[in-house]
């Protein structure tokens, strides 16, 4: 993952922000969290170095990205991961953020609670308590800063064809002062996620894949070598015995604008040689911000179906969609 290198400034001027309405925020913390979500992610959690009061998480040492599978190592919950260890009564806490599409936030806190048993874990949805905003640095290259009372981490980037690289997703009490959403920026923001080809698990999505399907483990977010996790016999599996026939890619439409066309995610794809079967459904979509017209999604696929004819969305006779690169390799055995 290419990150651009930054200079630390108090210049707030470049960024710009947005209300993410769609995300949430998940609290882990107490002195077993750690061993506990390393039993329960499918990225390792050892090591990970806490963020301190106004600094933004940045690299692998302070960001992670994190699934959270059923035992059939179908995704239920994708997240970023970050950690923090403030002093609570003089006594140092771990406390884990896990930033999450809003939609599963309080099912995935409830299936995680399940699991505490006697860890000394307290595991607490608190999405509608906080606020969760995007900032995008729209100008010169400027590390952005936290308040005292905001988490903050950098999005990991990759090479795309926009000149902005710089995406951090924040969030803090509802208590304190937020700016209002600005539309433009918020259909940037969706549409520098989609086209950064990493996934993000939504309601609709919930156990429809194995992490490969929508190379999780190409983006950083598995890590073969931890131990056991729900799901990861399978997910290992799949790995190491070549049976991923299923990926994610980028792909996108220009709408005619006759018609509004259906393209959220777990919209299924049809190829041309088999209109009766799904080849695979969307995962996220954006409008893109300069070209109303163009559609970007981001798509798990059929492999096969790449090789010859059509992709068609929503069903046999929809628009046919156009395969963009990923702006990254993909982890192969």
């Amino acid at each position: 993952m290419n990150t651009l290198s930054t200079t630390k400034t108090q210049n707030l001027d470049p960024w710009k922000s947005t209300l993410l309405s769609d995300w949430g925020l998940i609290l882990v913390e107490g002195p077993d969290s750690e061993q506990f979500l390393q039993n329960q992610l499918t990225n390792t959690v050892l090591g990970m170095q806490a963020v301190k009061d106004t600094e933004v998480a940045q690299g692998n040492n302070q960001v992670r990205l994190v699934g959270y599978c059923s035992p059939k190592g179908r995704l239920l919950a994708s997240a970023w991961l970050l950690l923090q260890t403030p002093l609570v009564d003089a006594v140092e806490v771990k406390r884990y953020y896990l930033f999450i599409s809003k939609d599963i936030a309080a099912s995935t806190a409830k299936r995680l609670g399940m699991y505490v048993l006697r860890s000394k874990v307290k595991v607490t949805d608190v999405s509608d308590h906080w606020v969760i905003e995007g900032k995008l640095n729209t100008g010169a290259q400027a590390l952005f800063l936290a308040a005292p009372d905001e988490i903050a981490l950098q999005l990991p980037e990759f090479s795309n064809e926009h000149s902005i690289t710089q995406r951090v997703i924040s969030a803090r009490p509802k208590s304190a002062h937020y700016d209002a959403t600005h539309s433009e920026v918020l259909e940037l923001w969706n549409d520098l996620e989609v086209i950064s080809g990493i996934p993000r698990i939504v309601l609709v999505t919930q156990e429809q894949f194995v992490p490969q399907m929508i190379n999780f483990e190409s983006v950083s977010g598995v890590d073969f070598k931890k131990g056991c996790y729900p799901g990861q016999e399978i997910v290992a599996r799949s790995q190491y015995r070549g049976v991923i026939k299923r990926r994610l890619h980028l792909a996108h439409f220009v709408s005619a604008g006759e018609a509004v066309i259906a393209c959220g995610p777990a919209t299924e794809l049809f190829h041309s040689s088999d209109p009766n079967q799904p080849a695979g459904m969307v995962v996220l979509s954006a409008k893109n911000p300069f070209n109303p017209a163009r559609i970007d999604l981001q798509i798990e696929l059929k492999l096969e179906a790449l090789e010859k004819g059509e992709i068609h969305l929503g069903g046999a006779d929809g628009p046919v969609l156009k395969i963009d690169p990923l702006p990254y390799p993909l982890i192969e055995i």
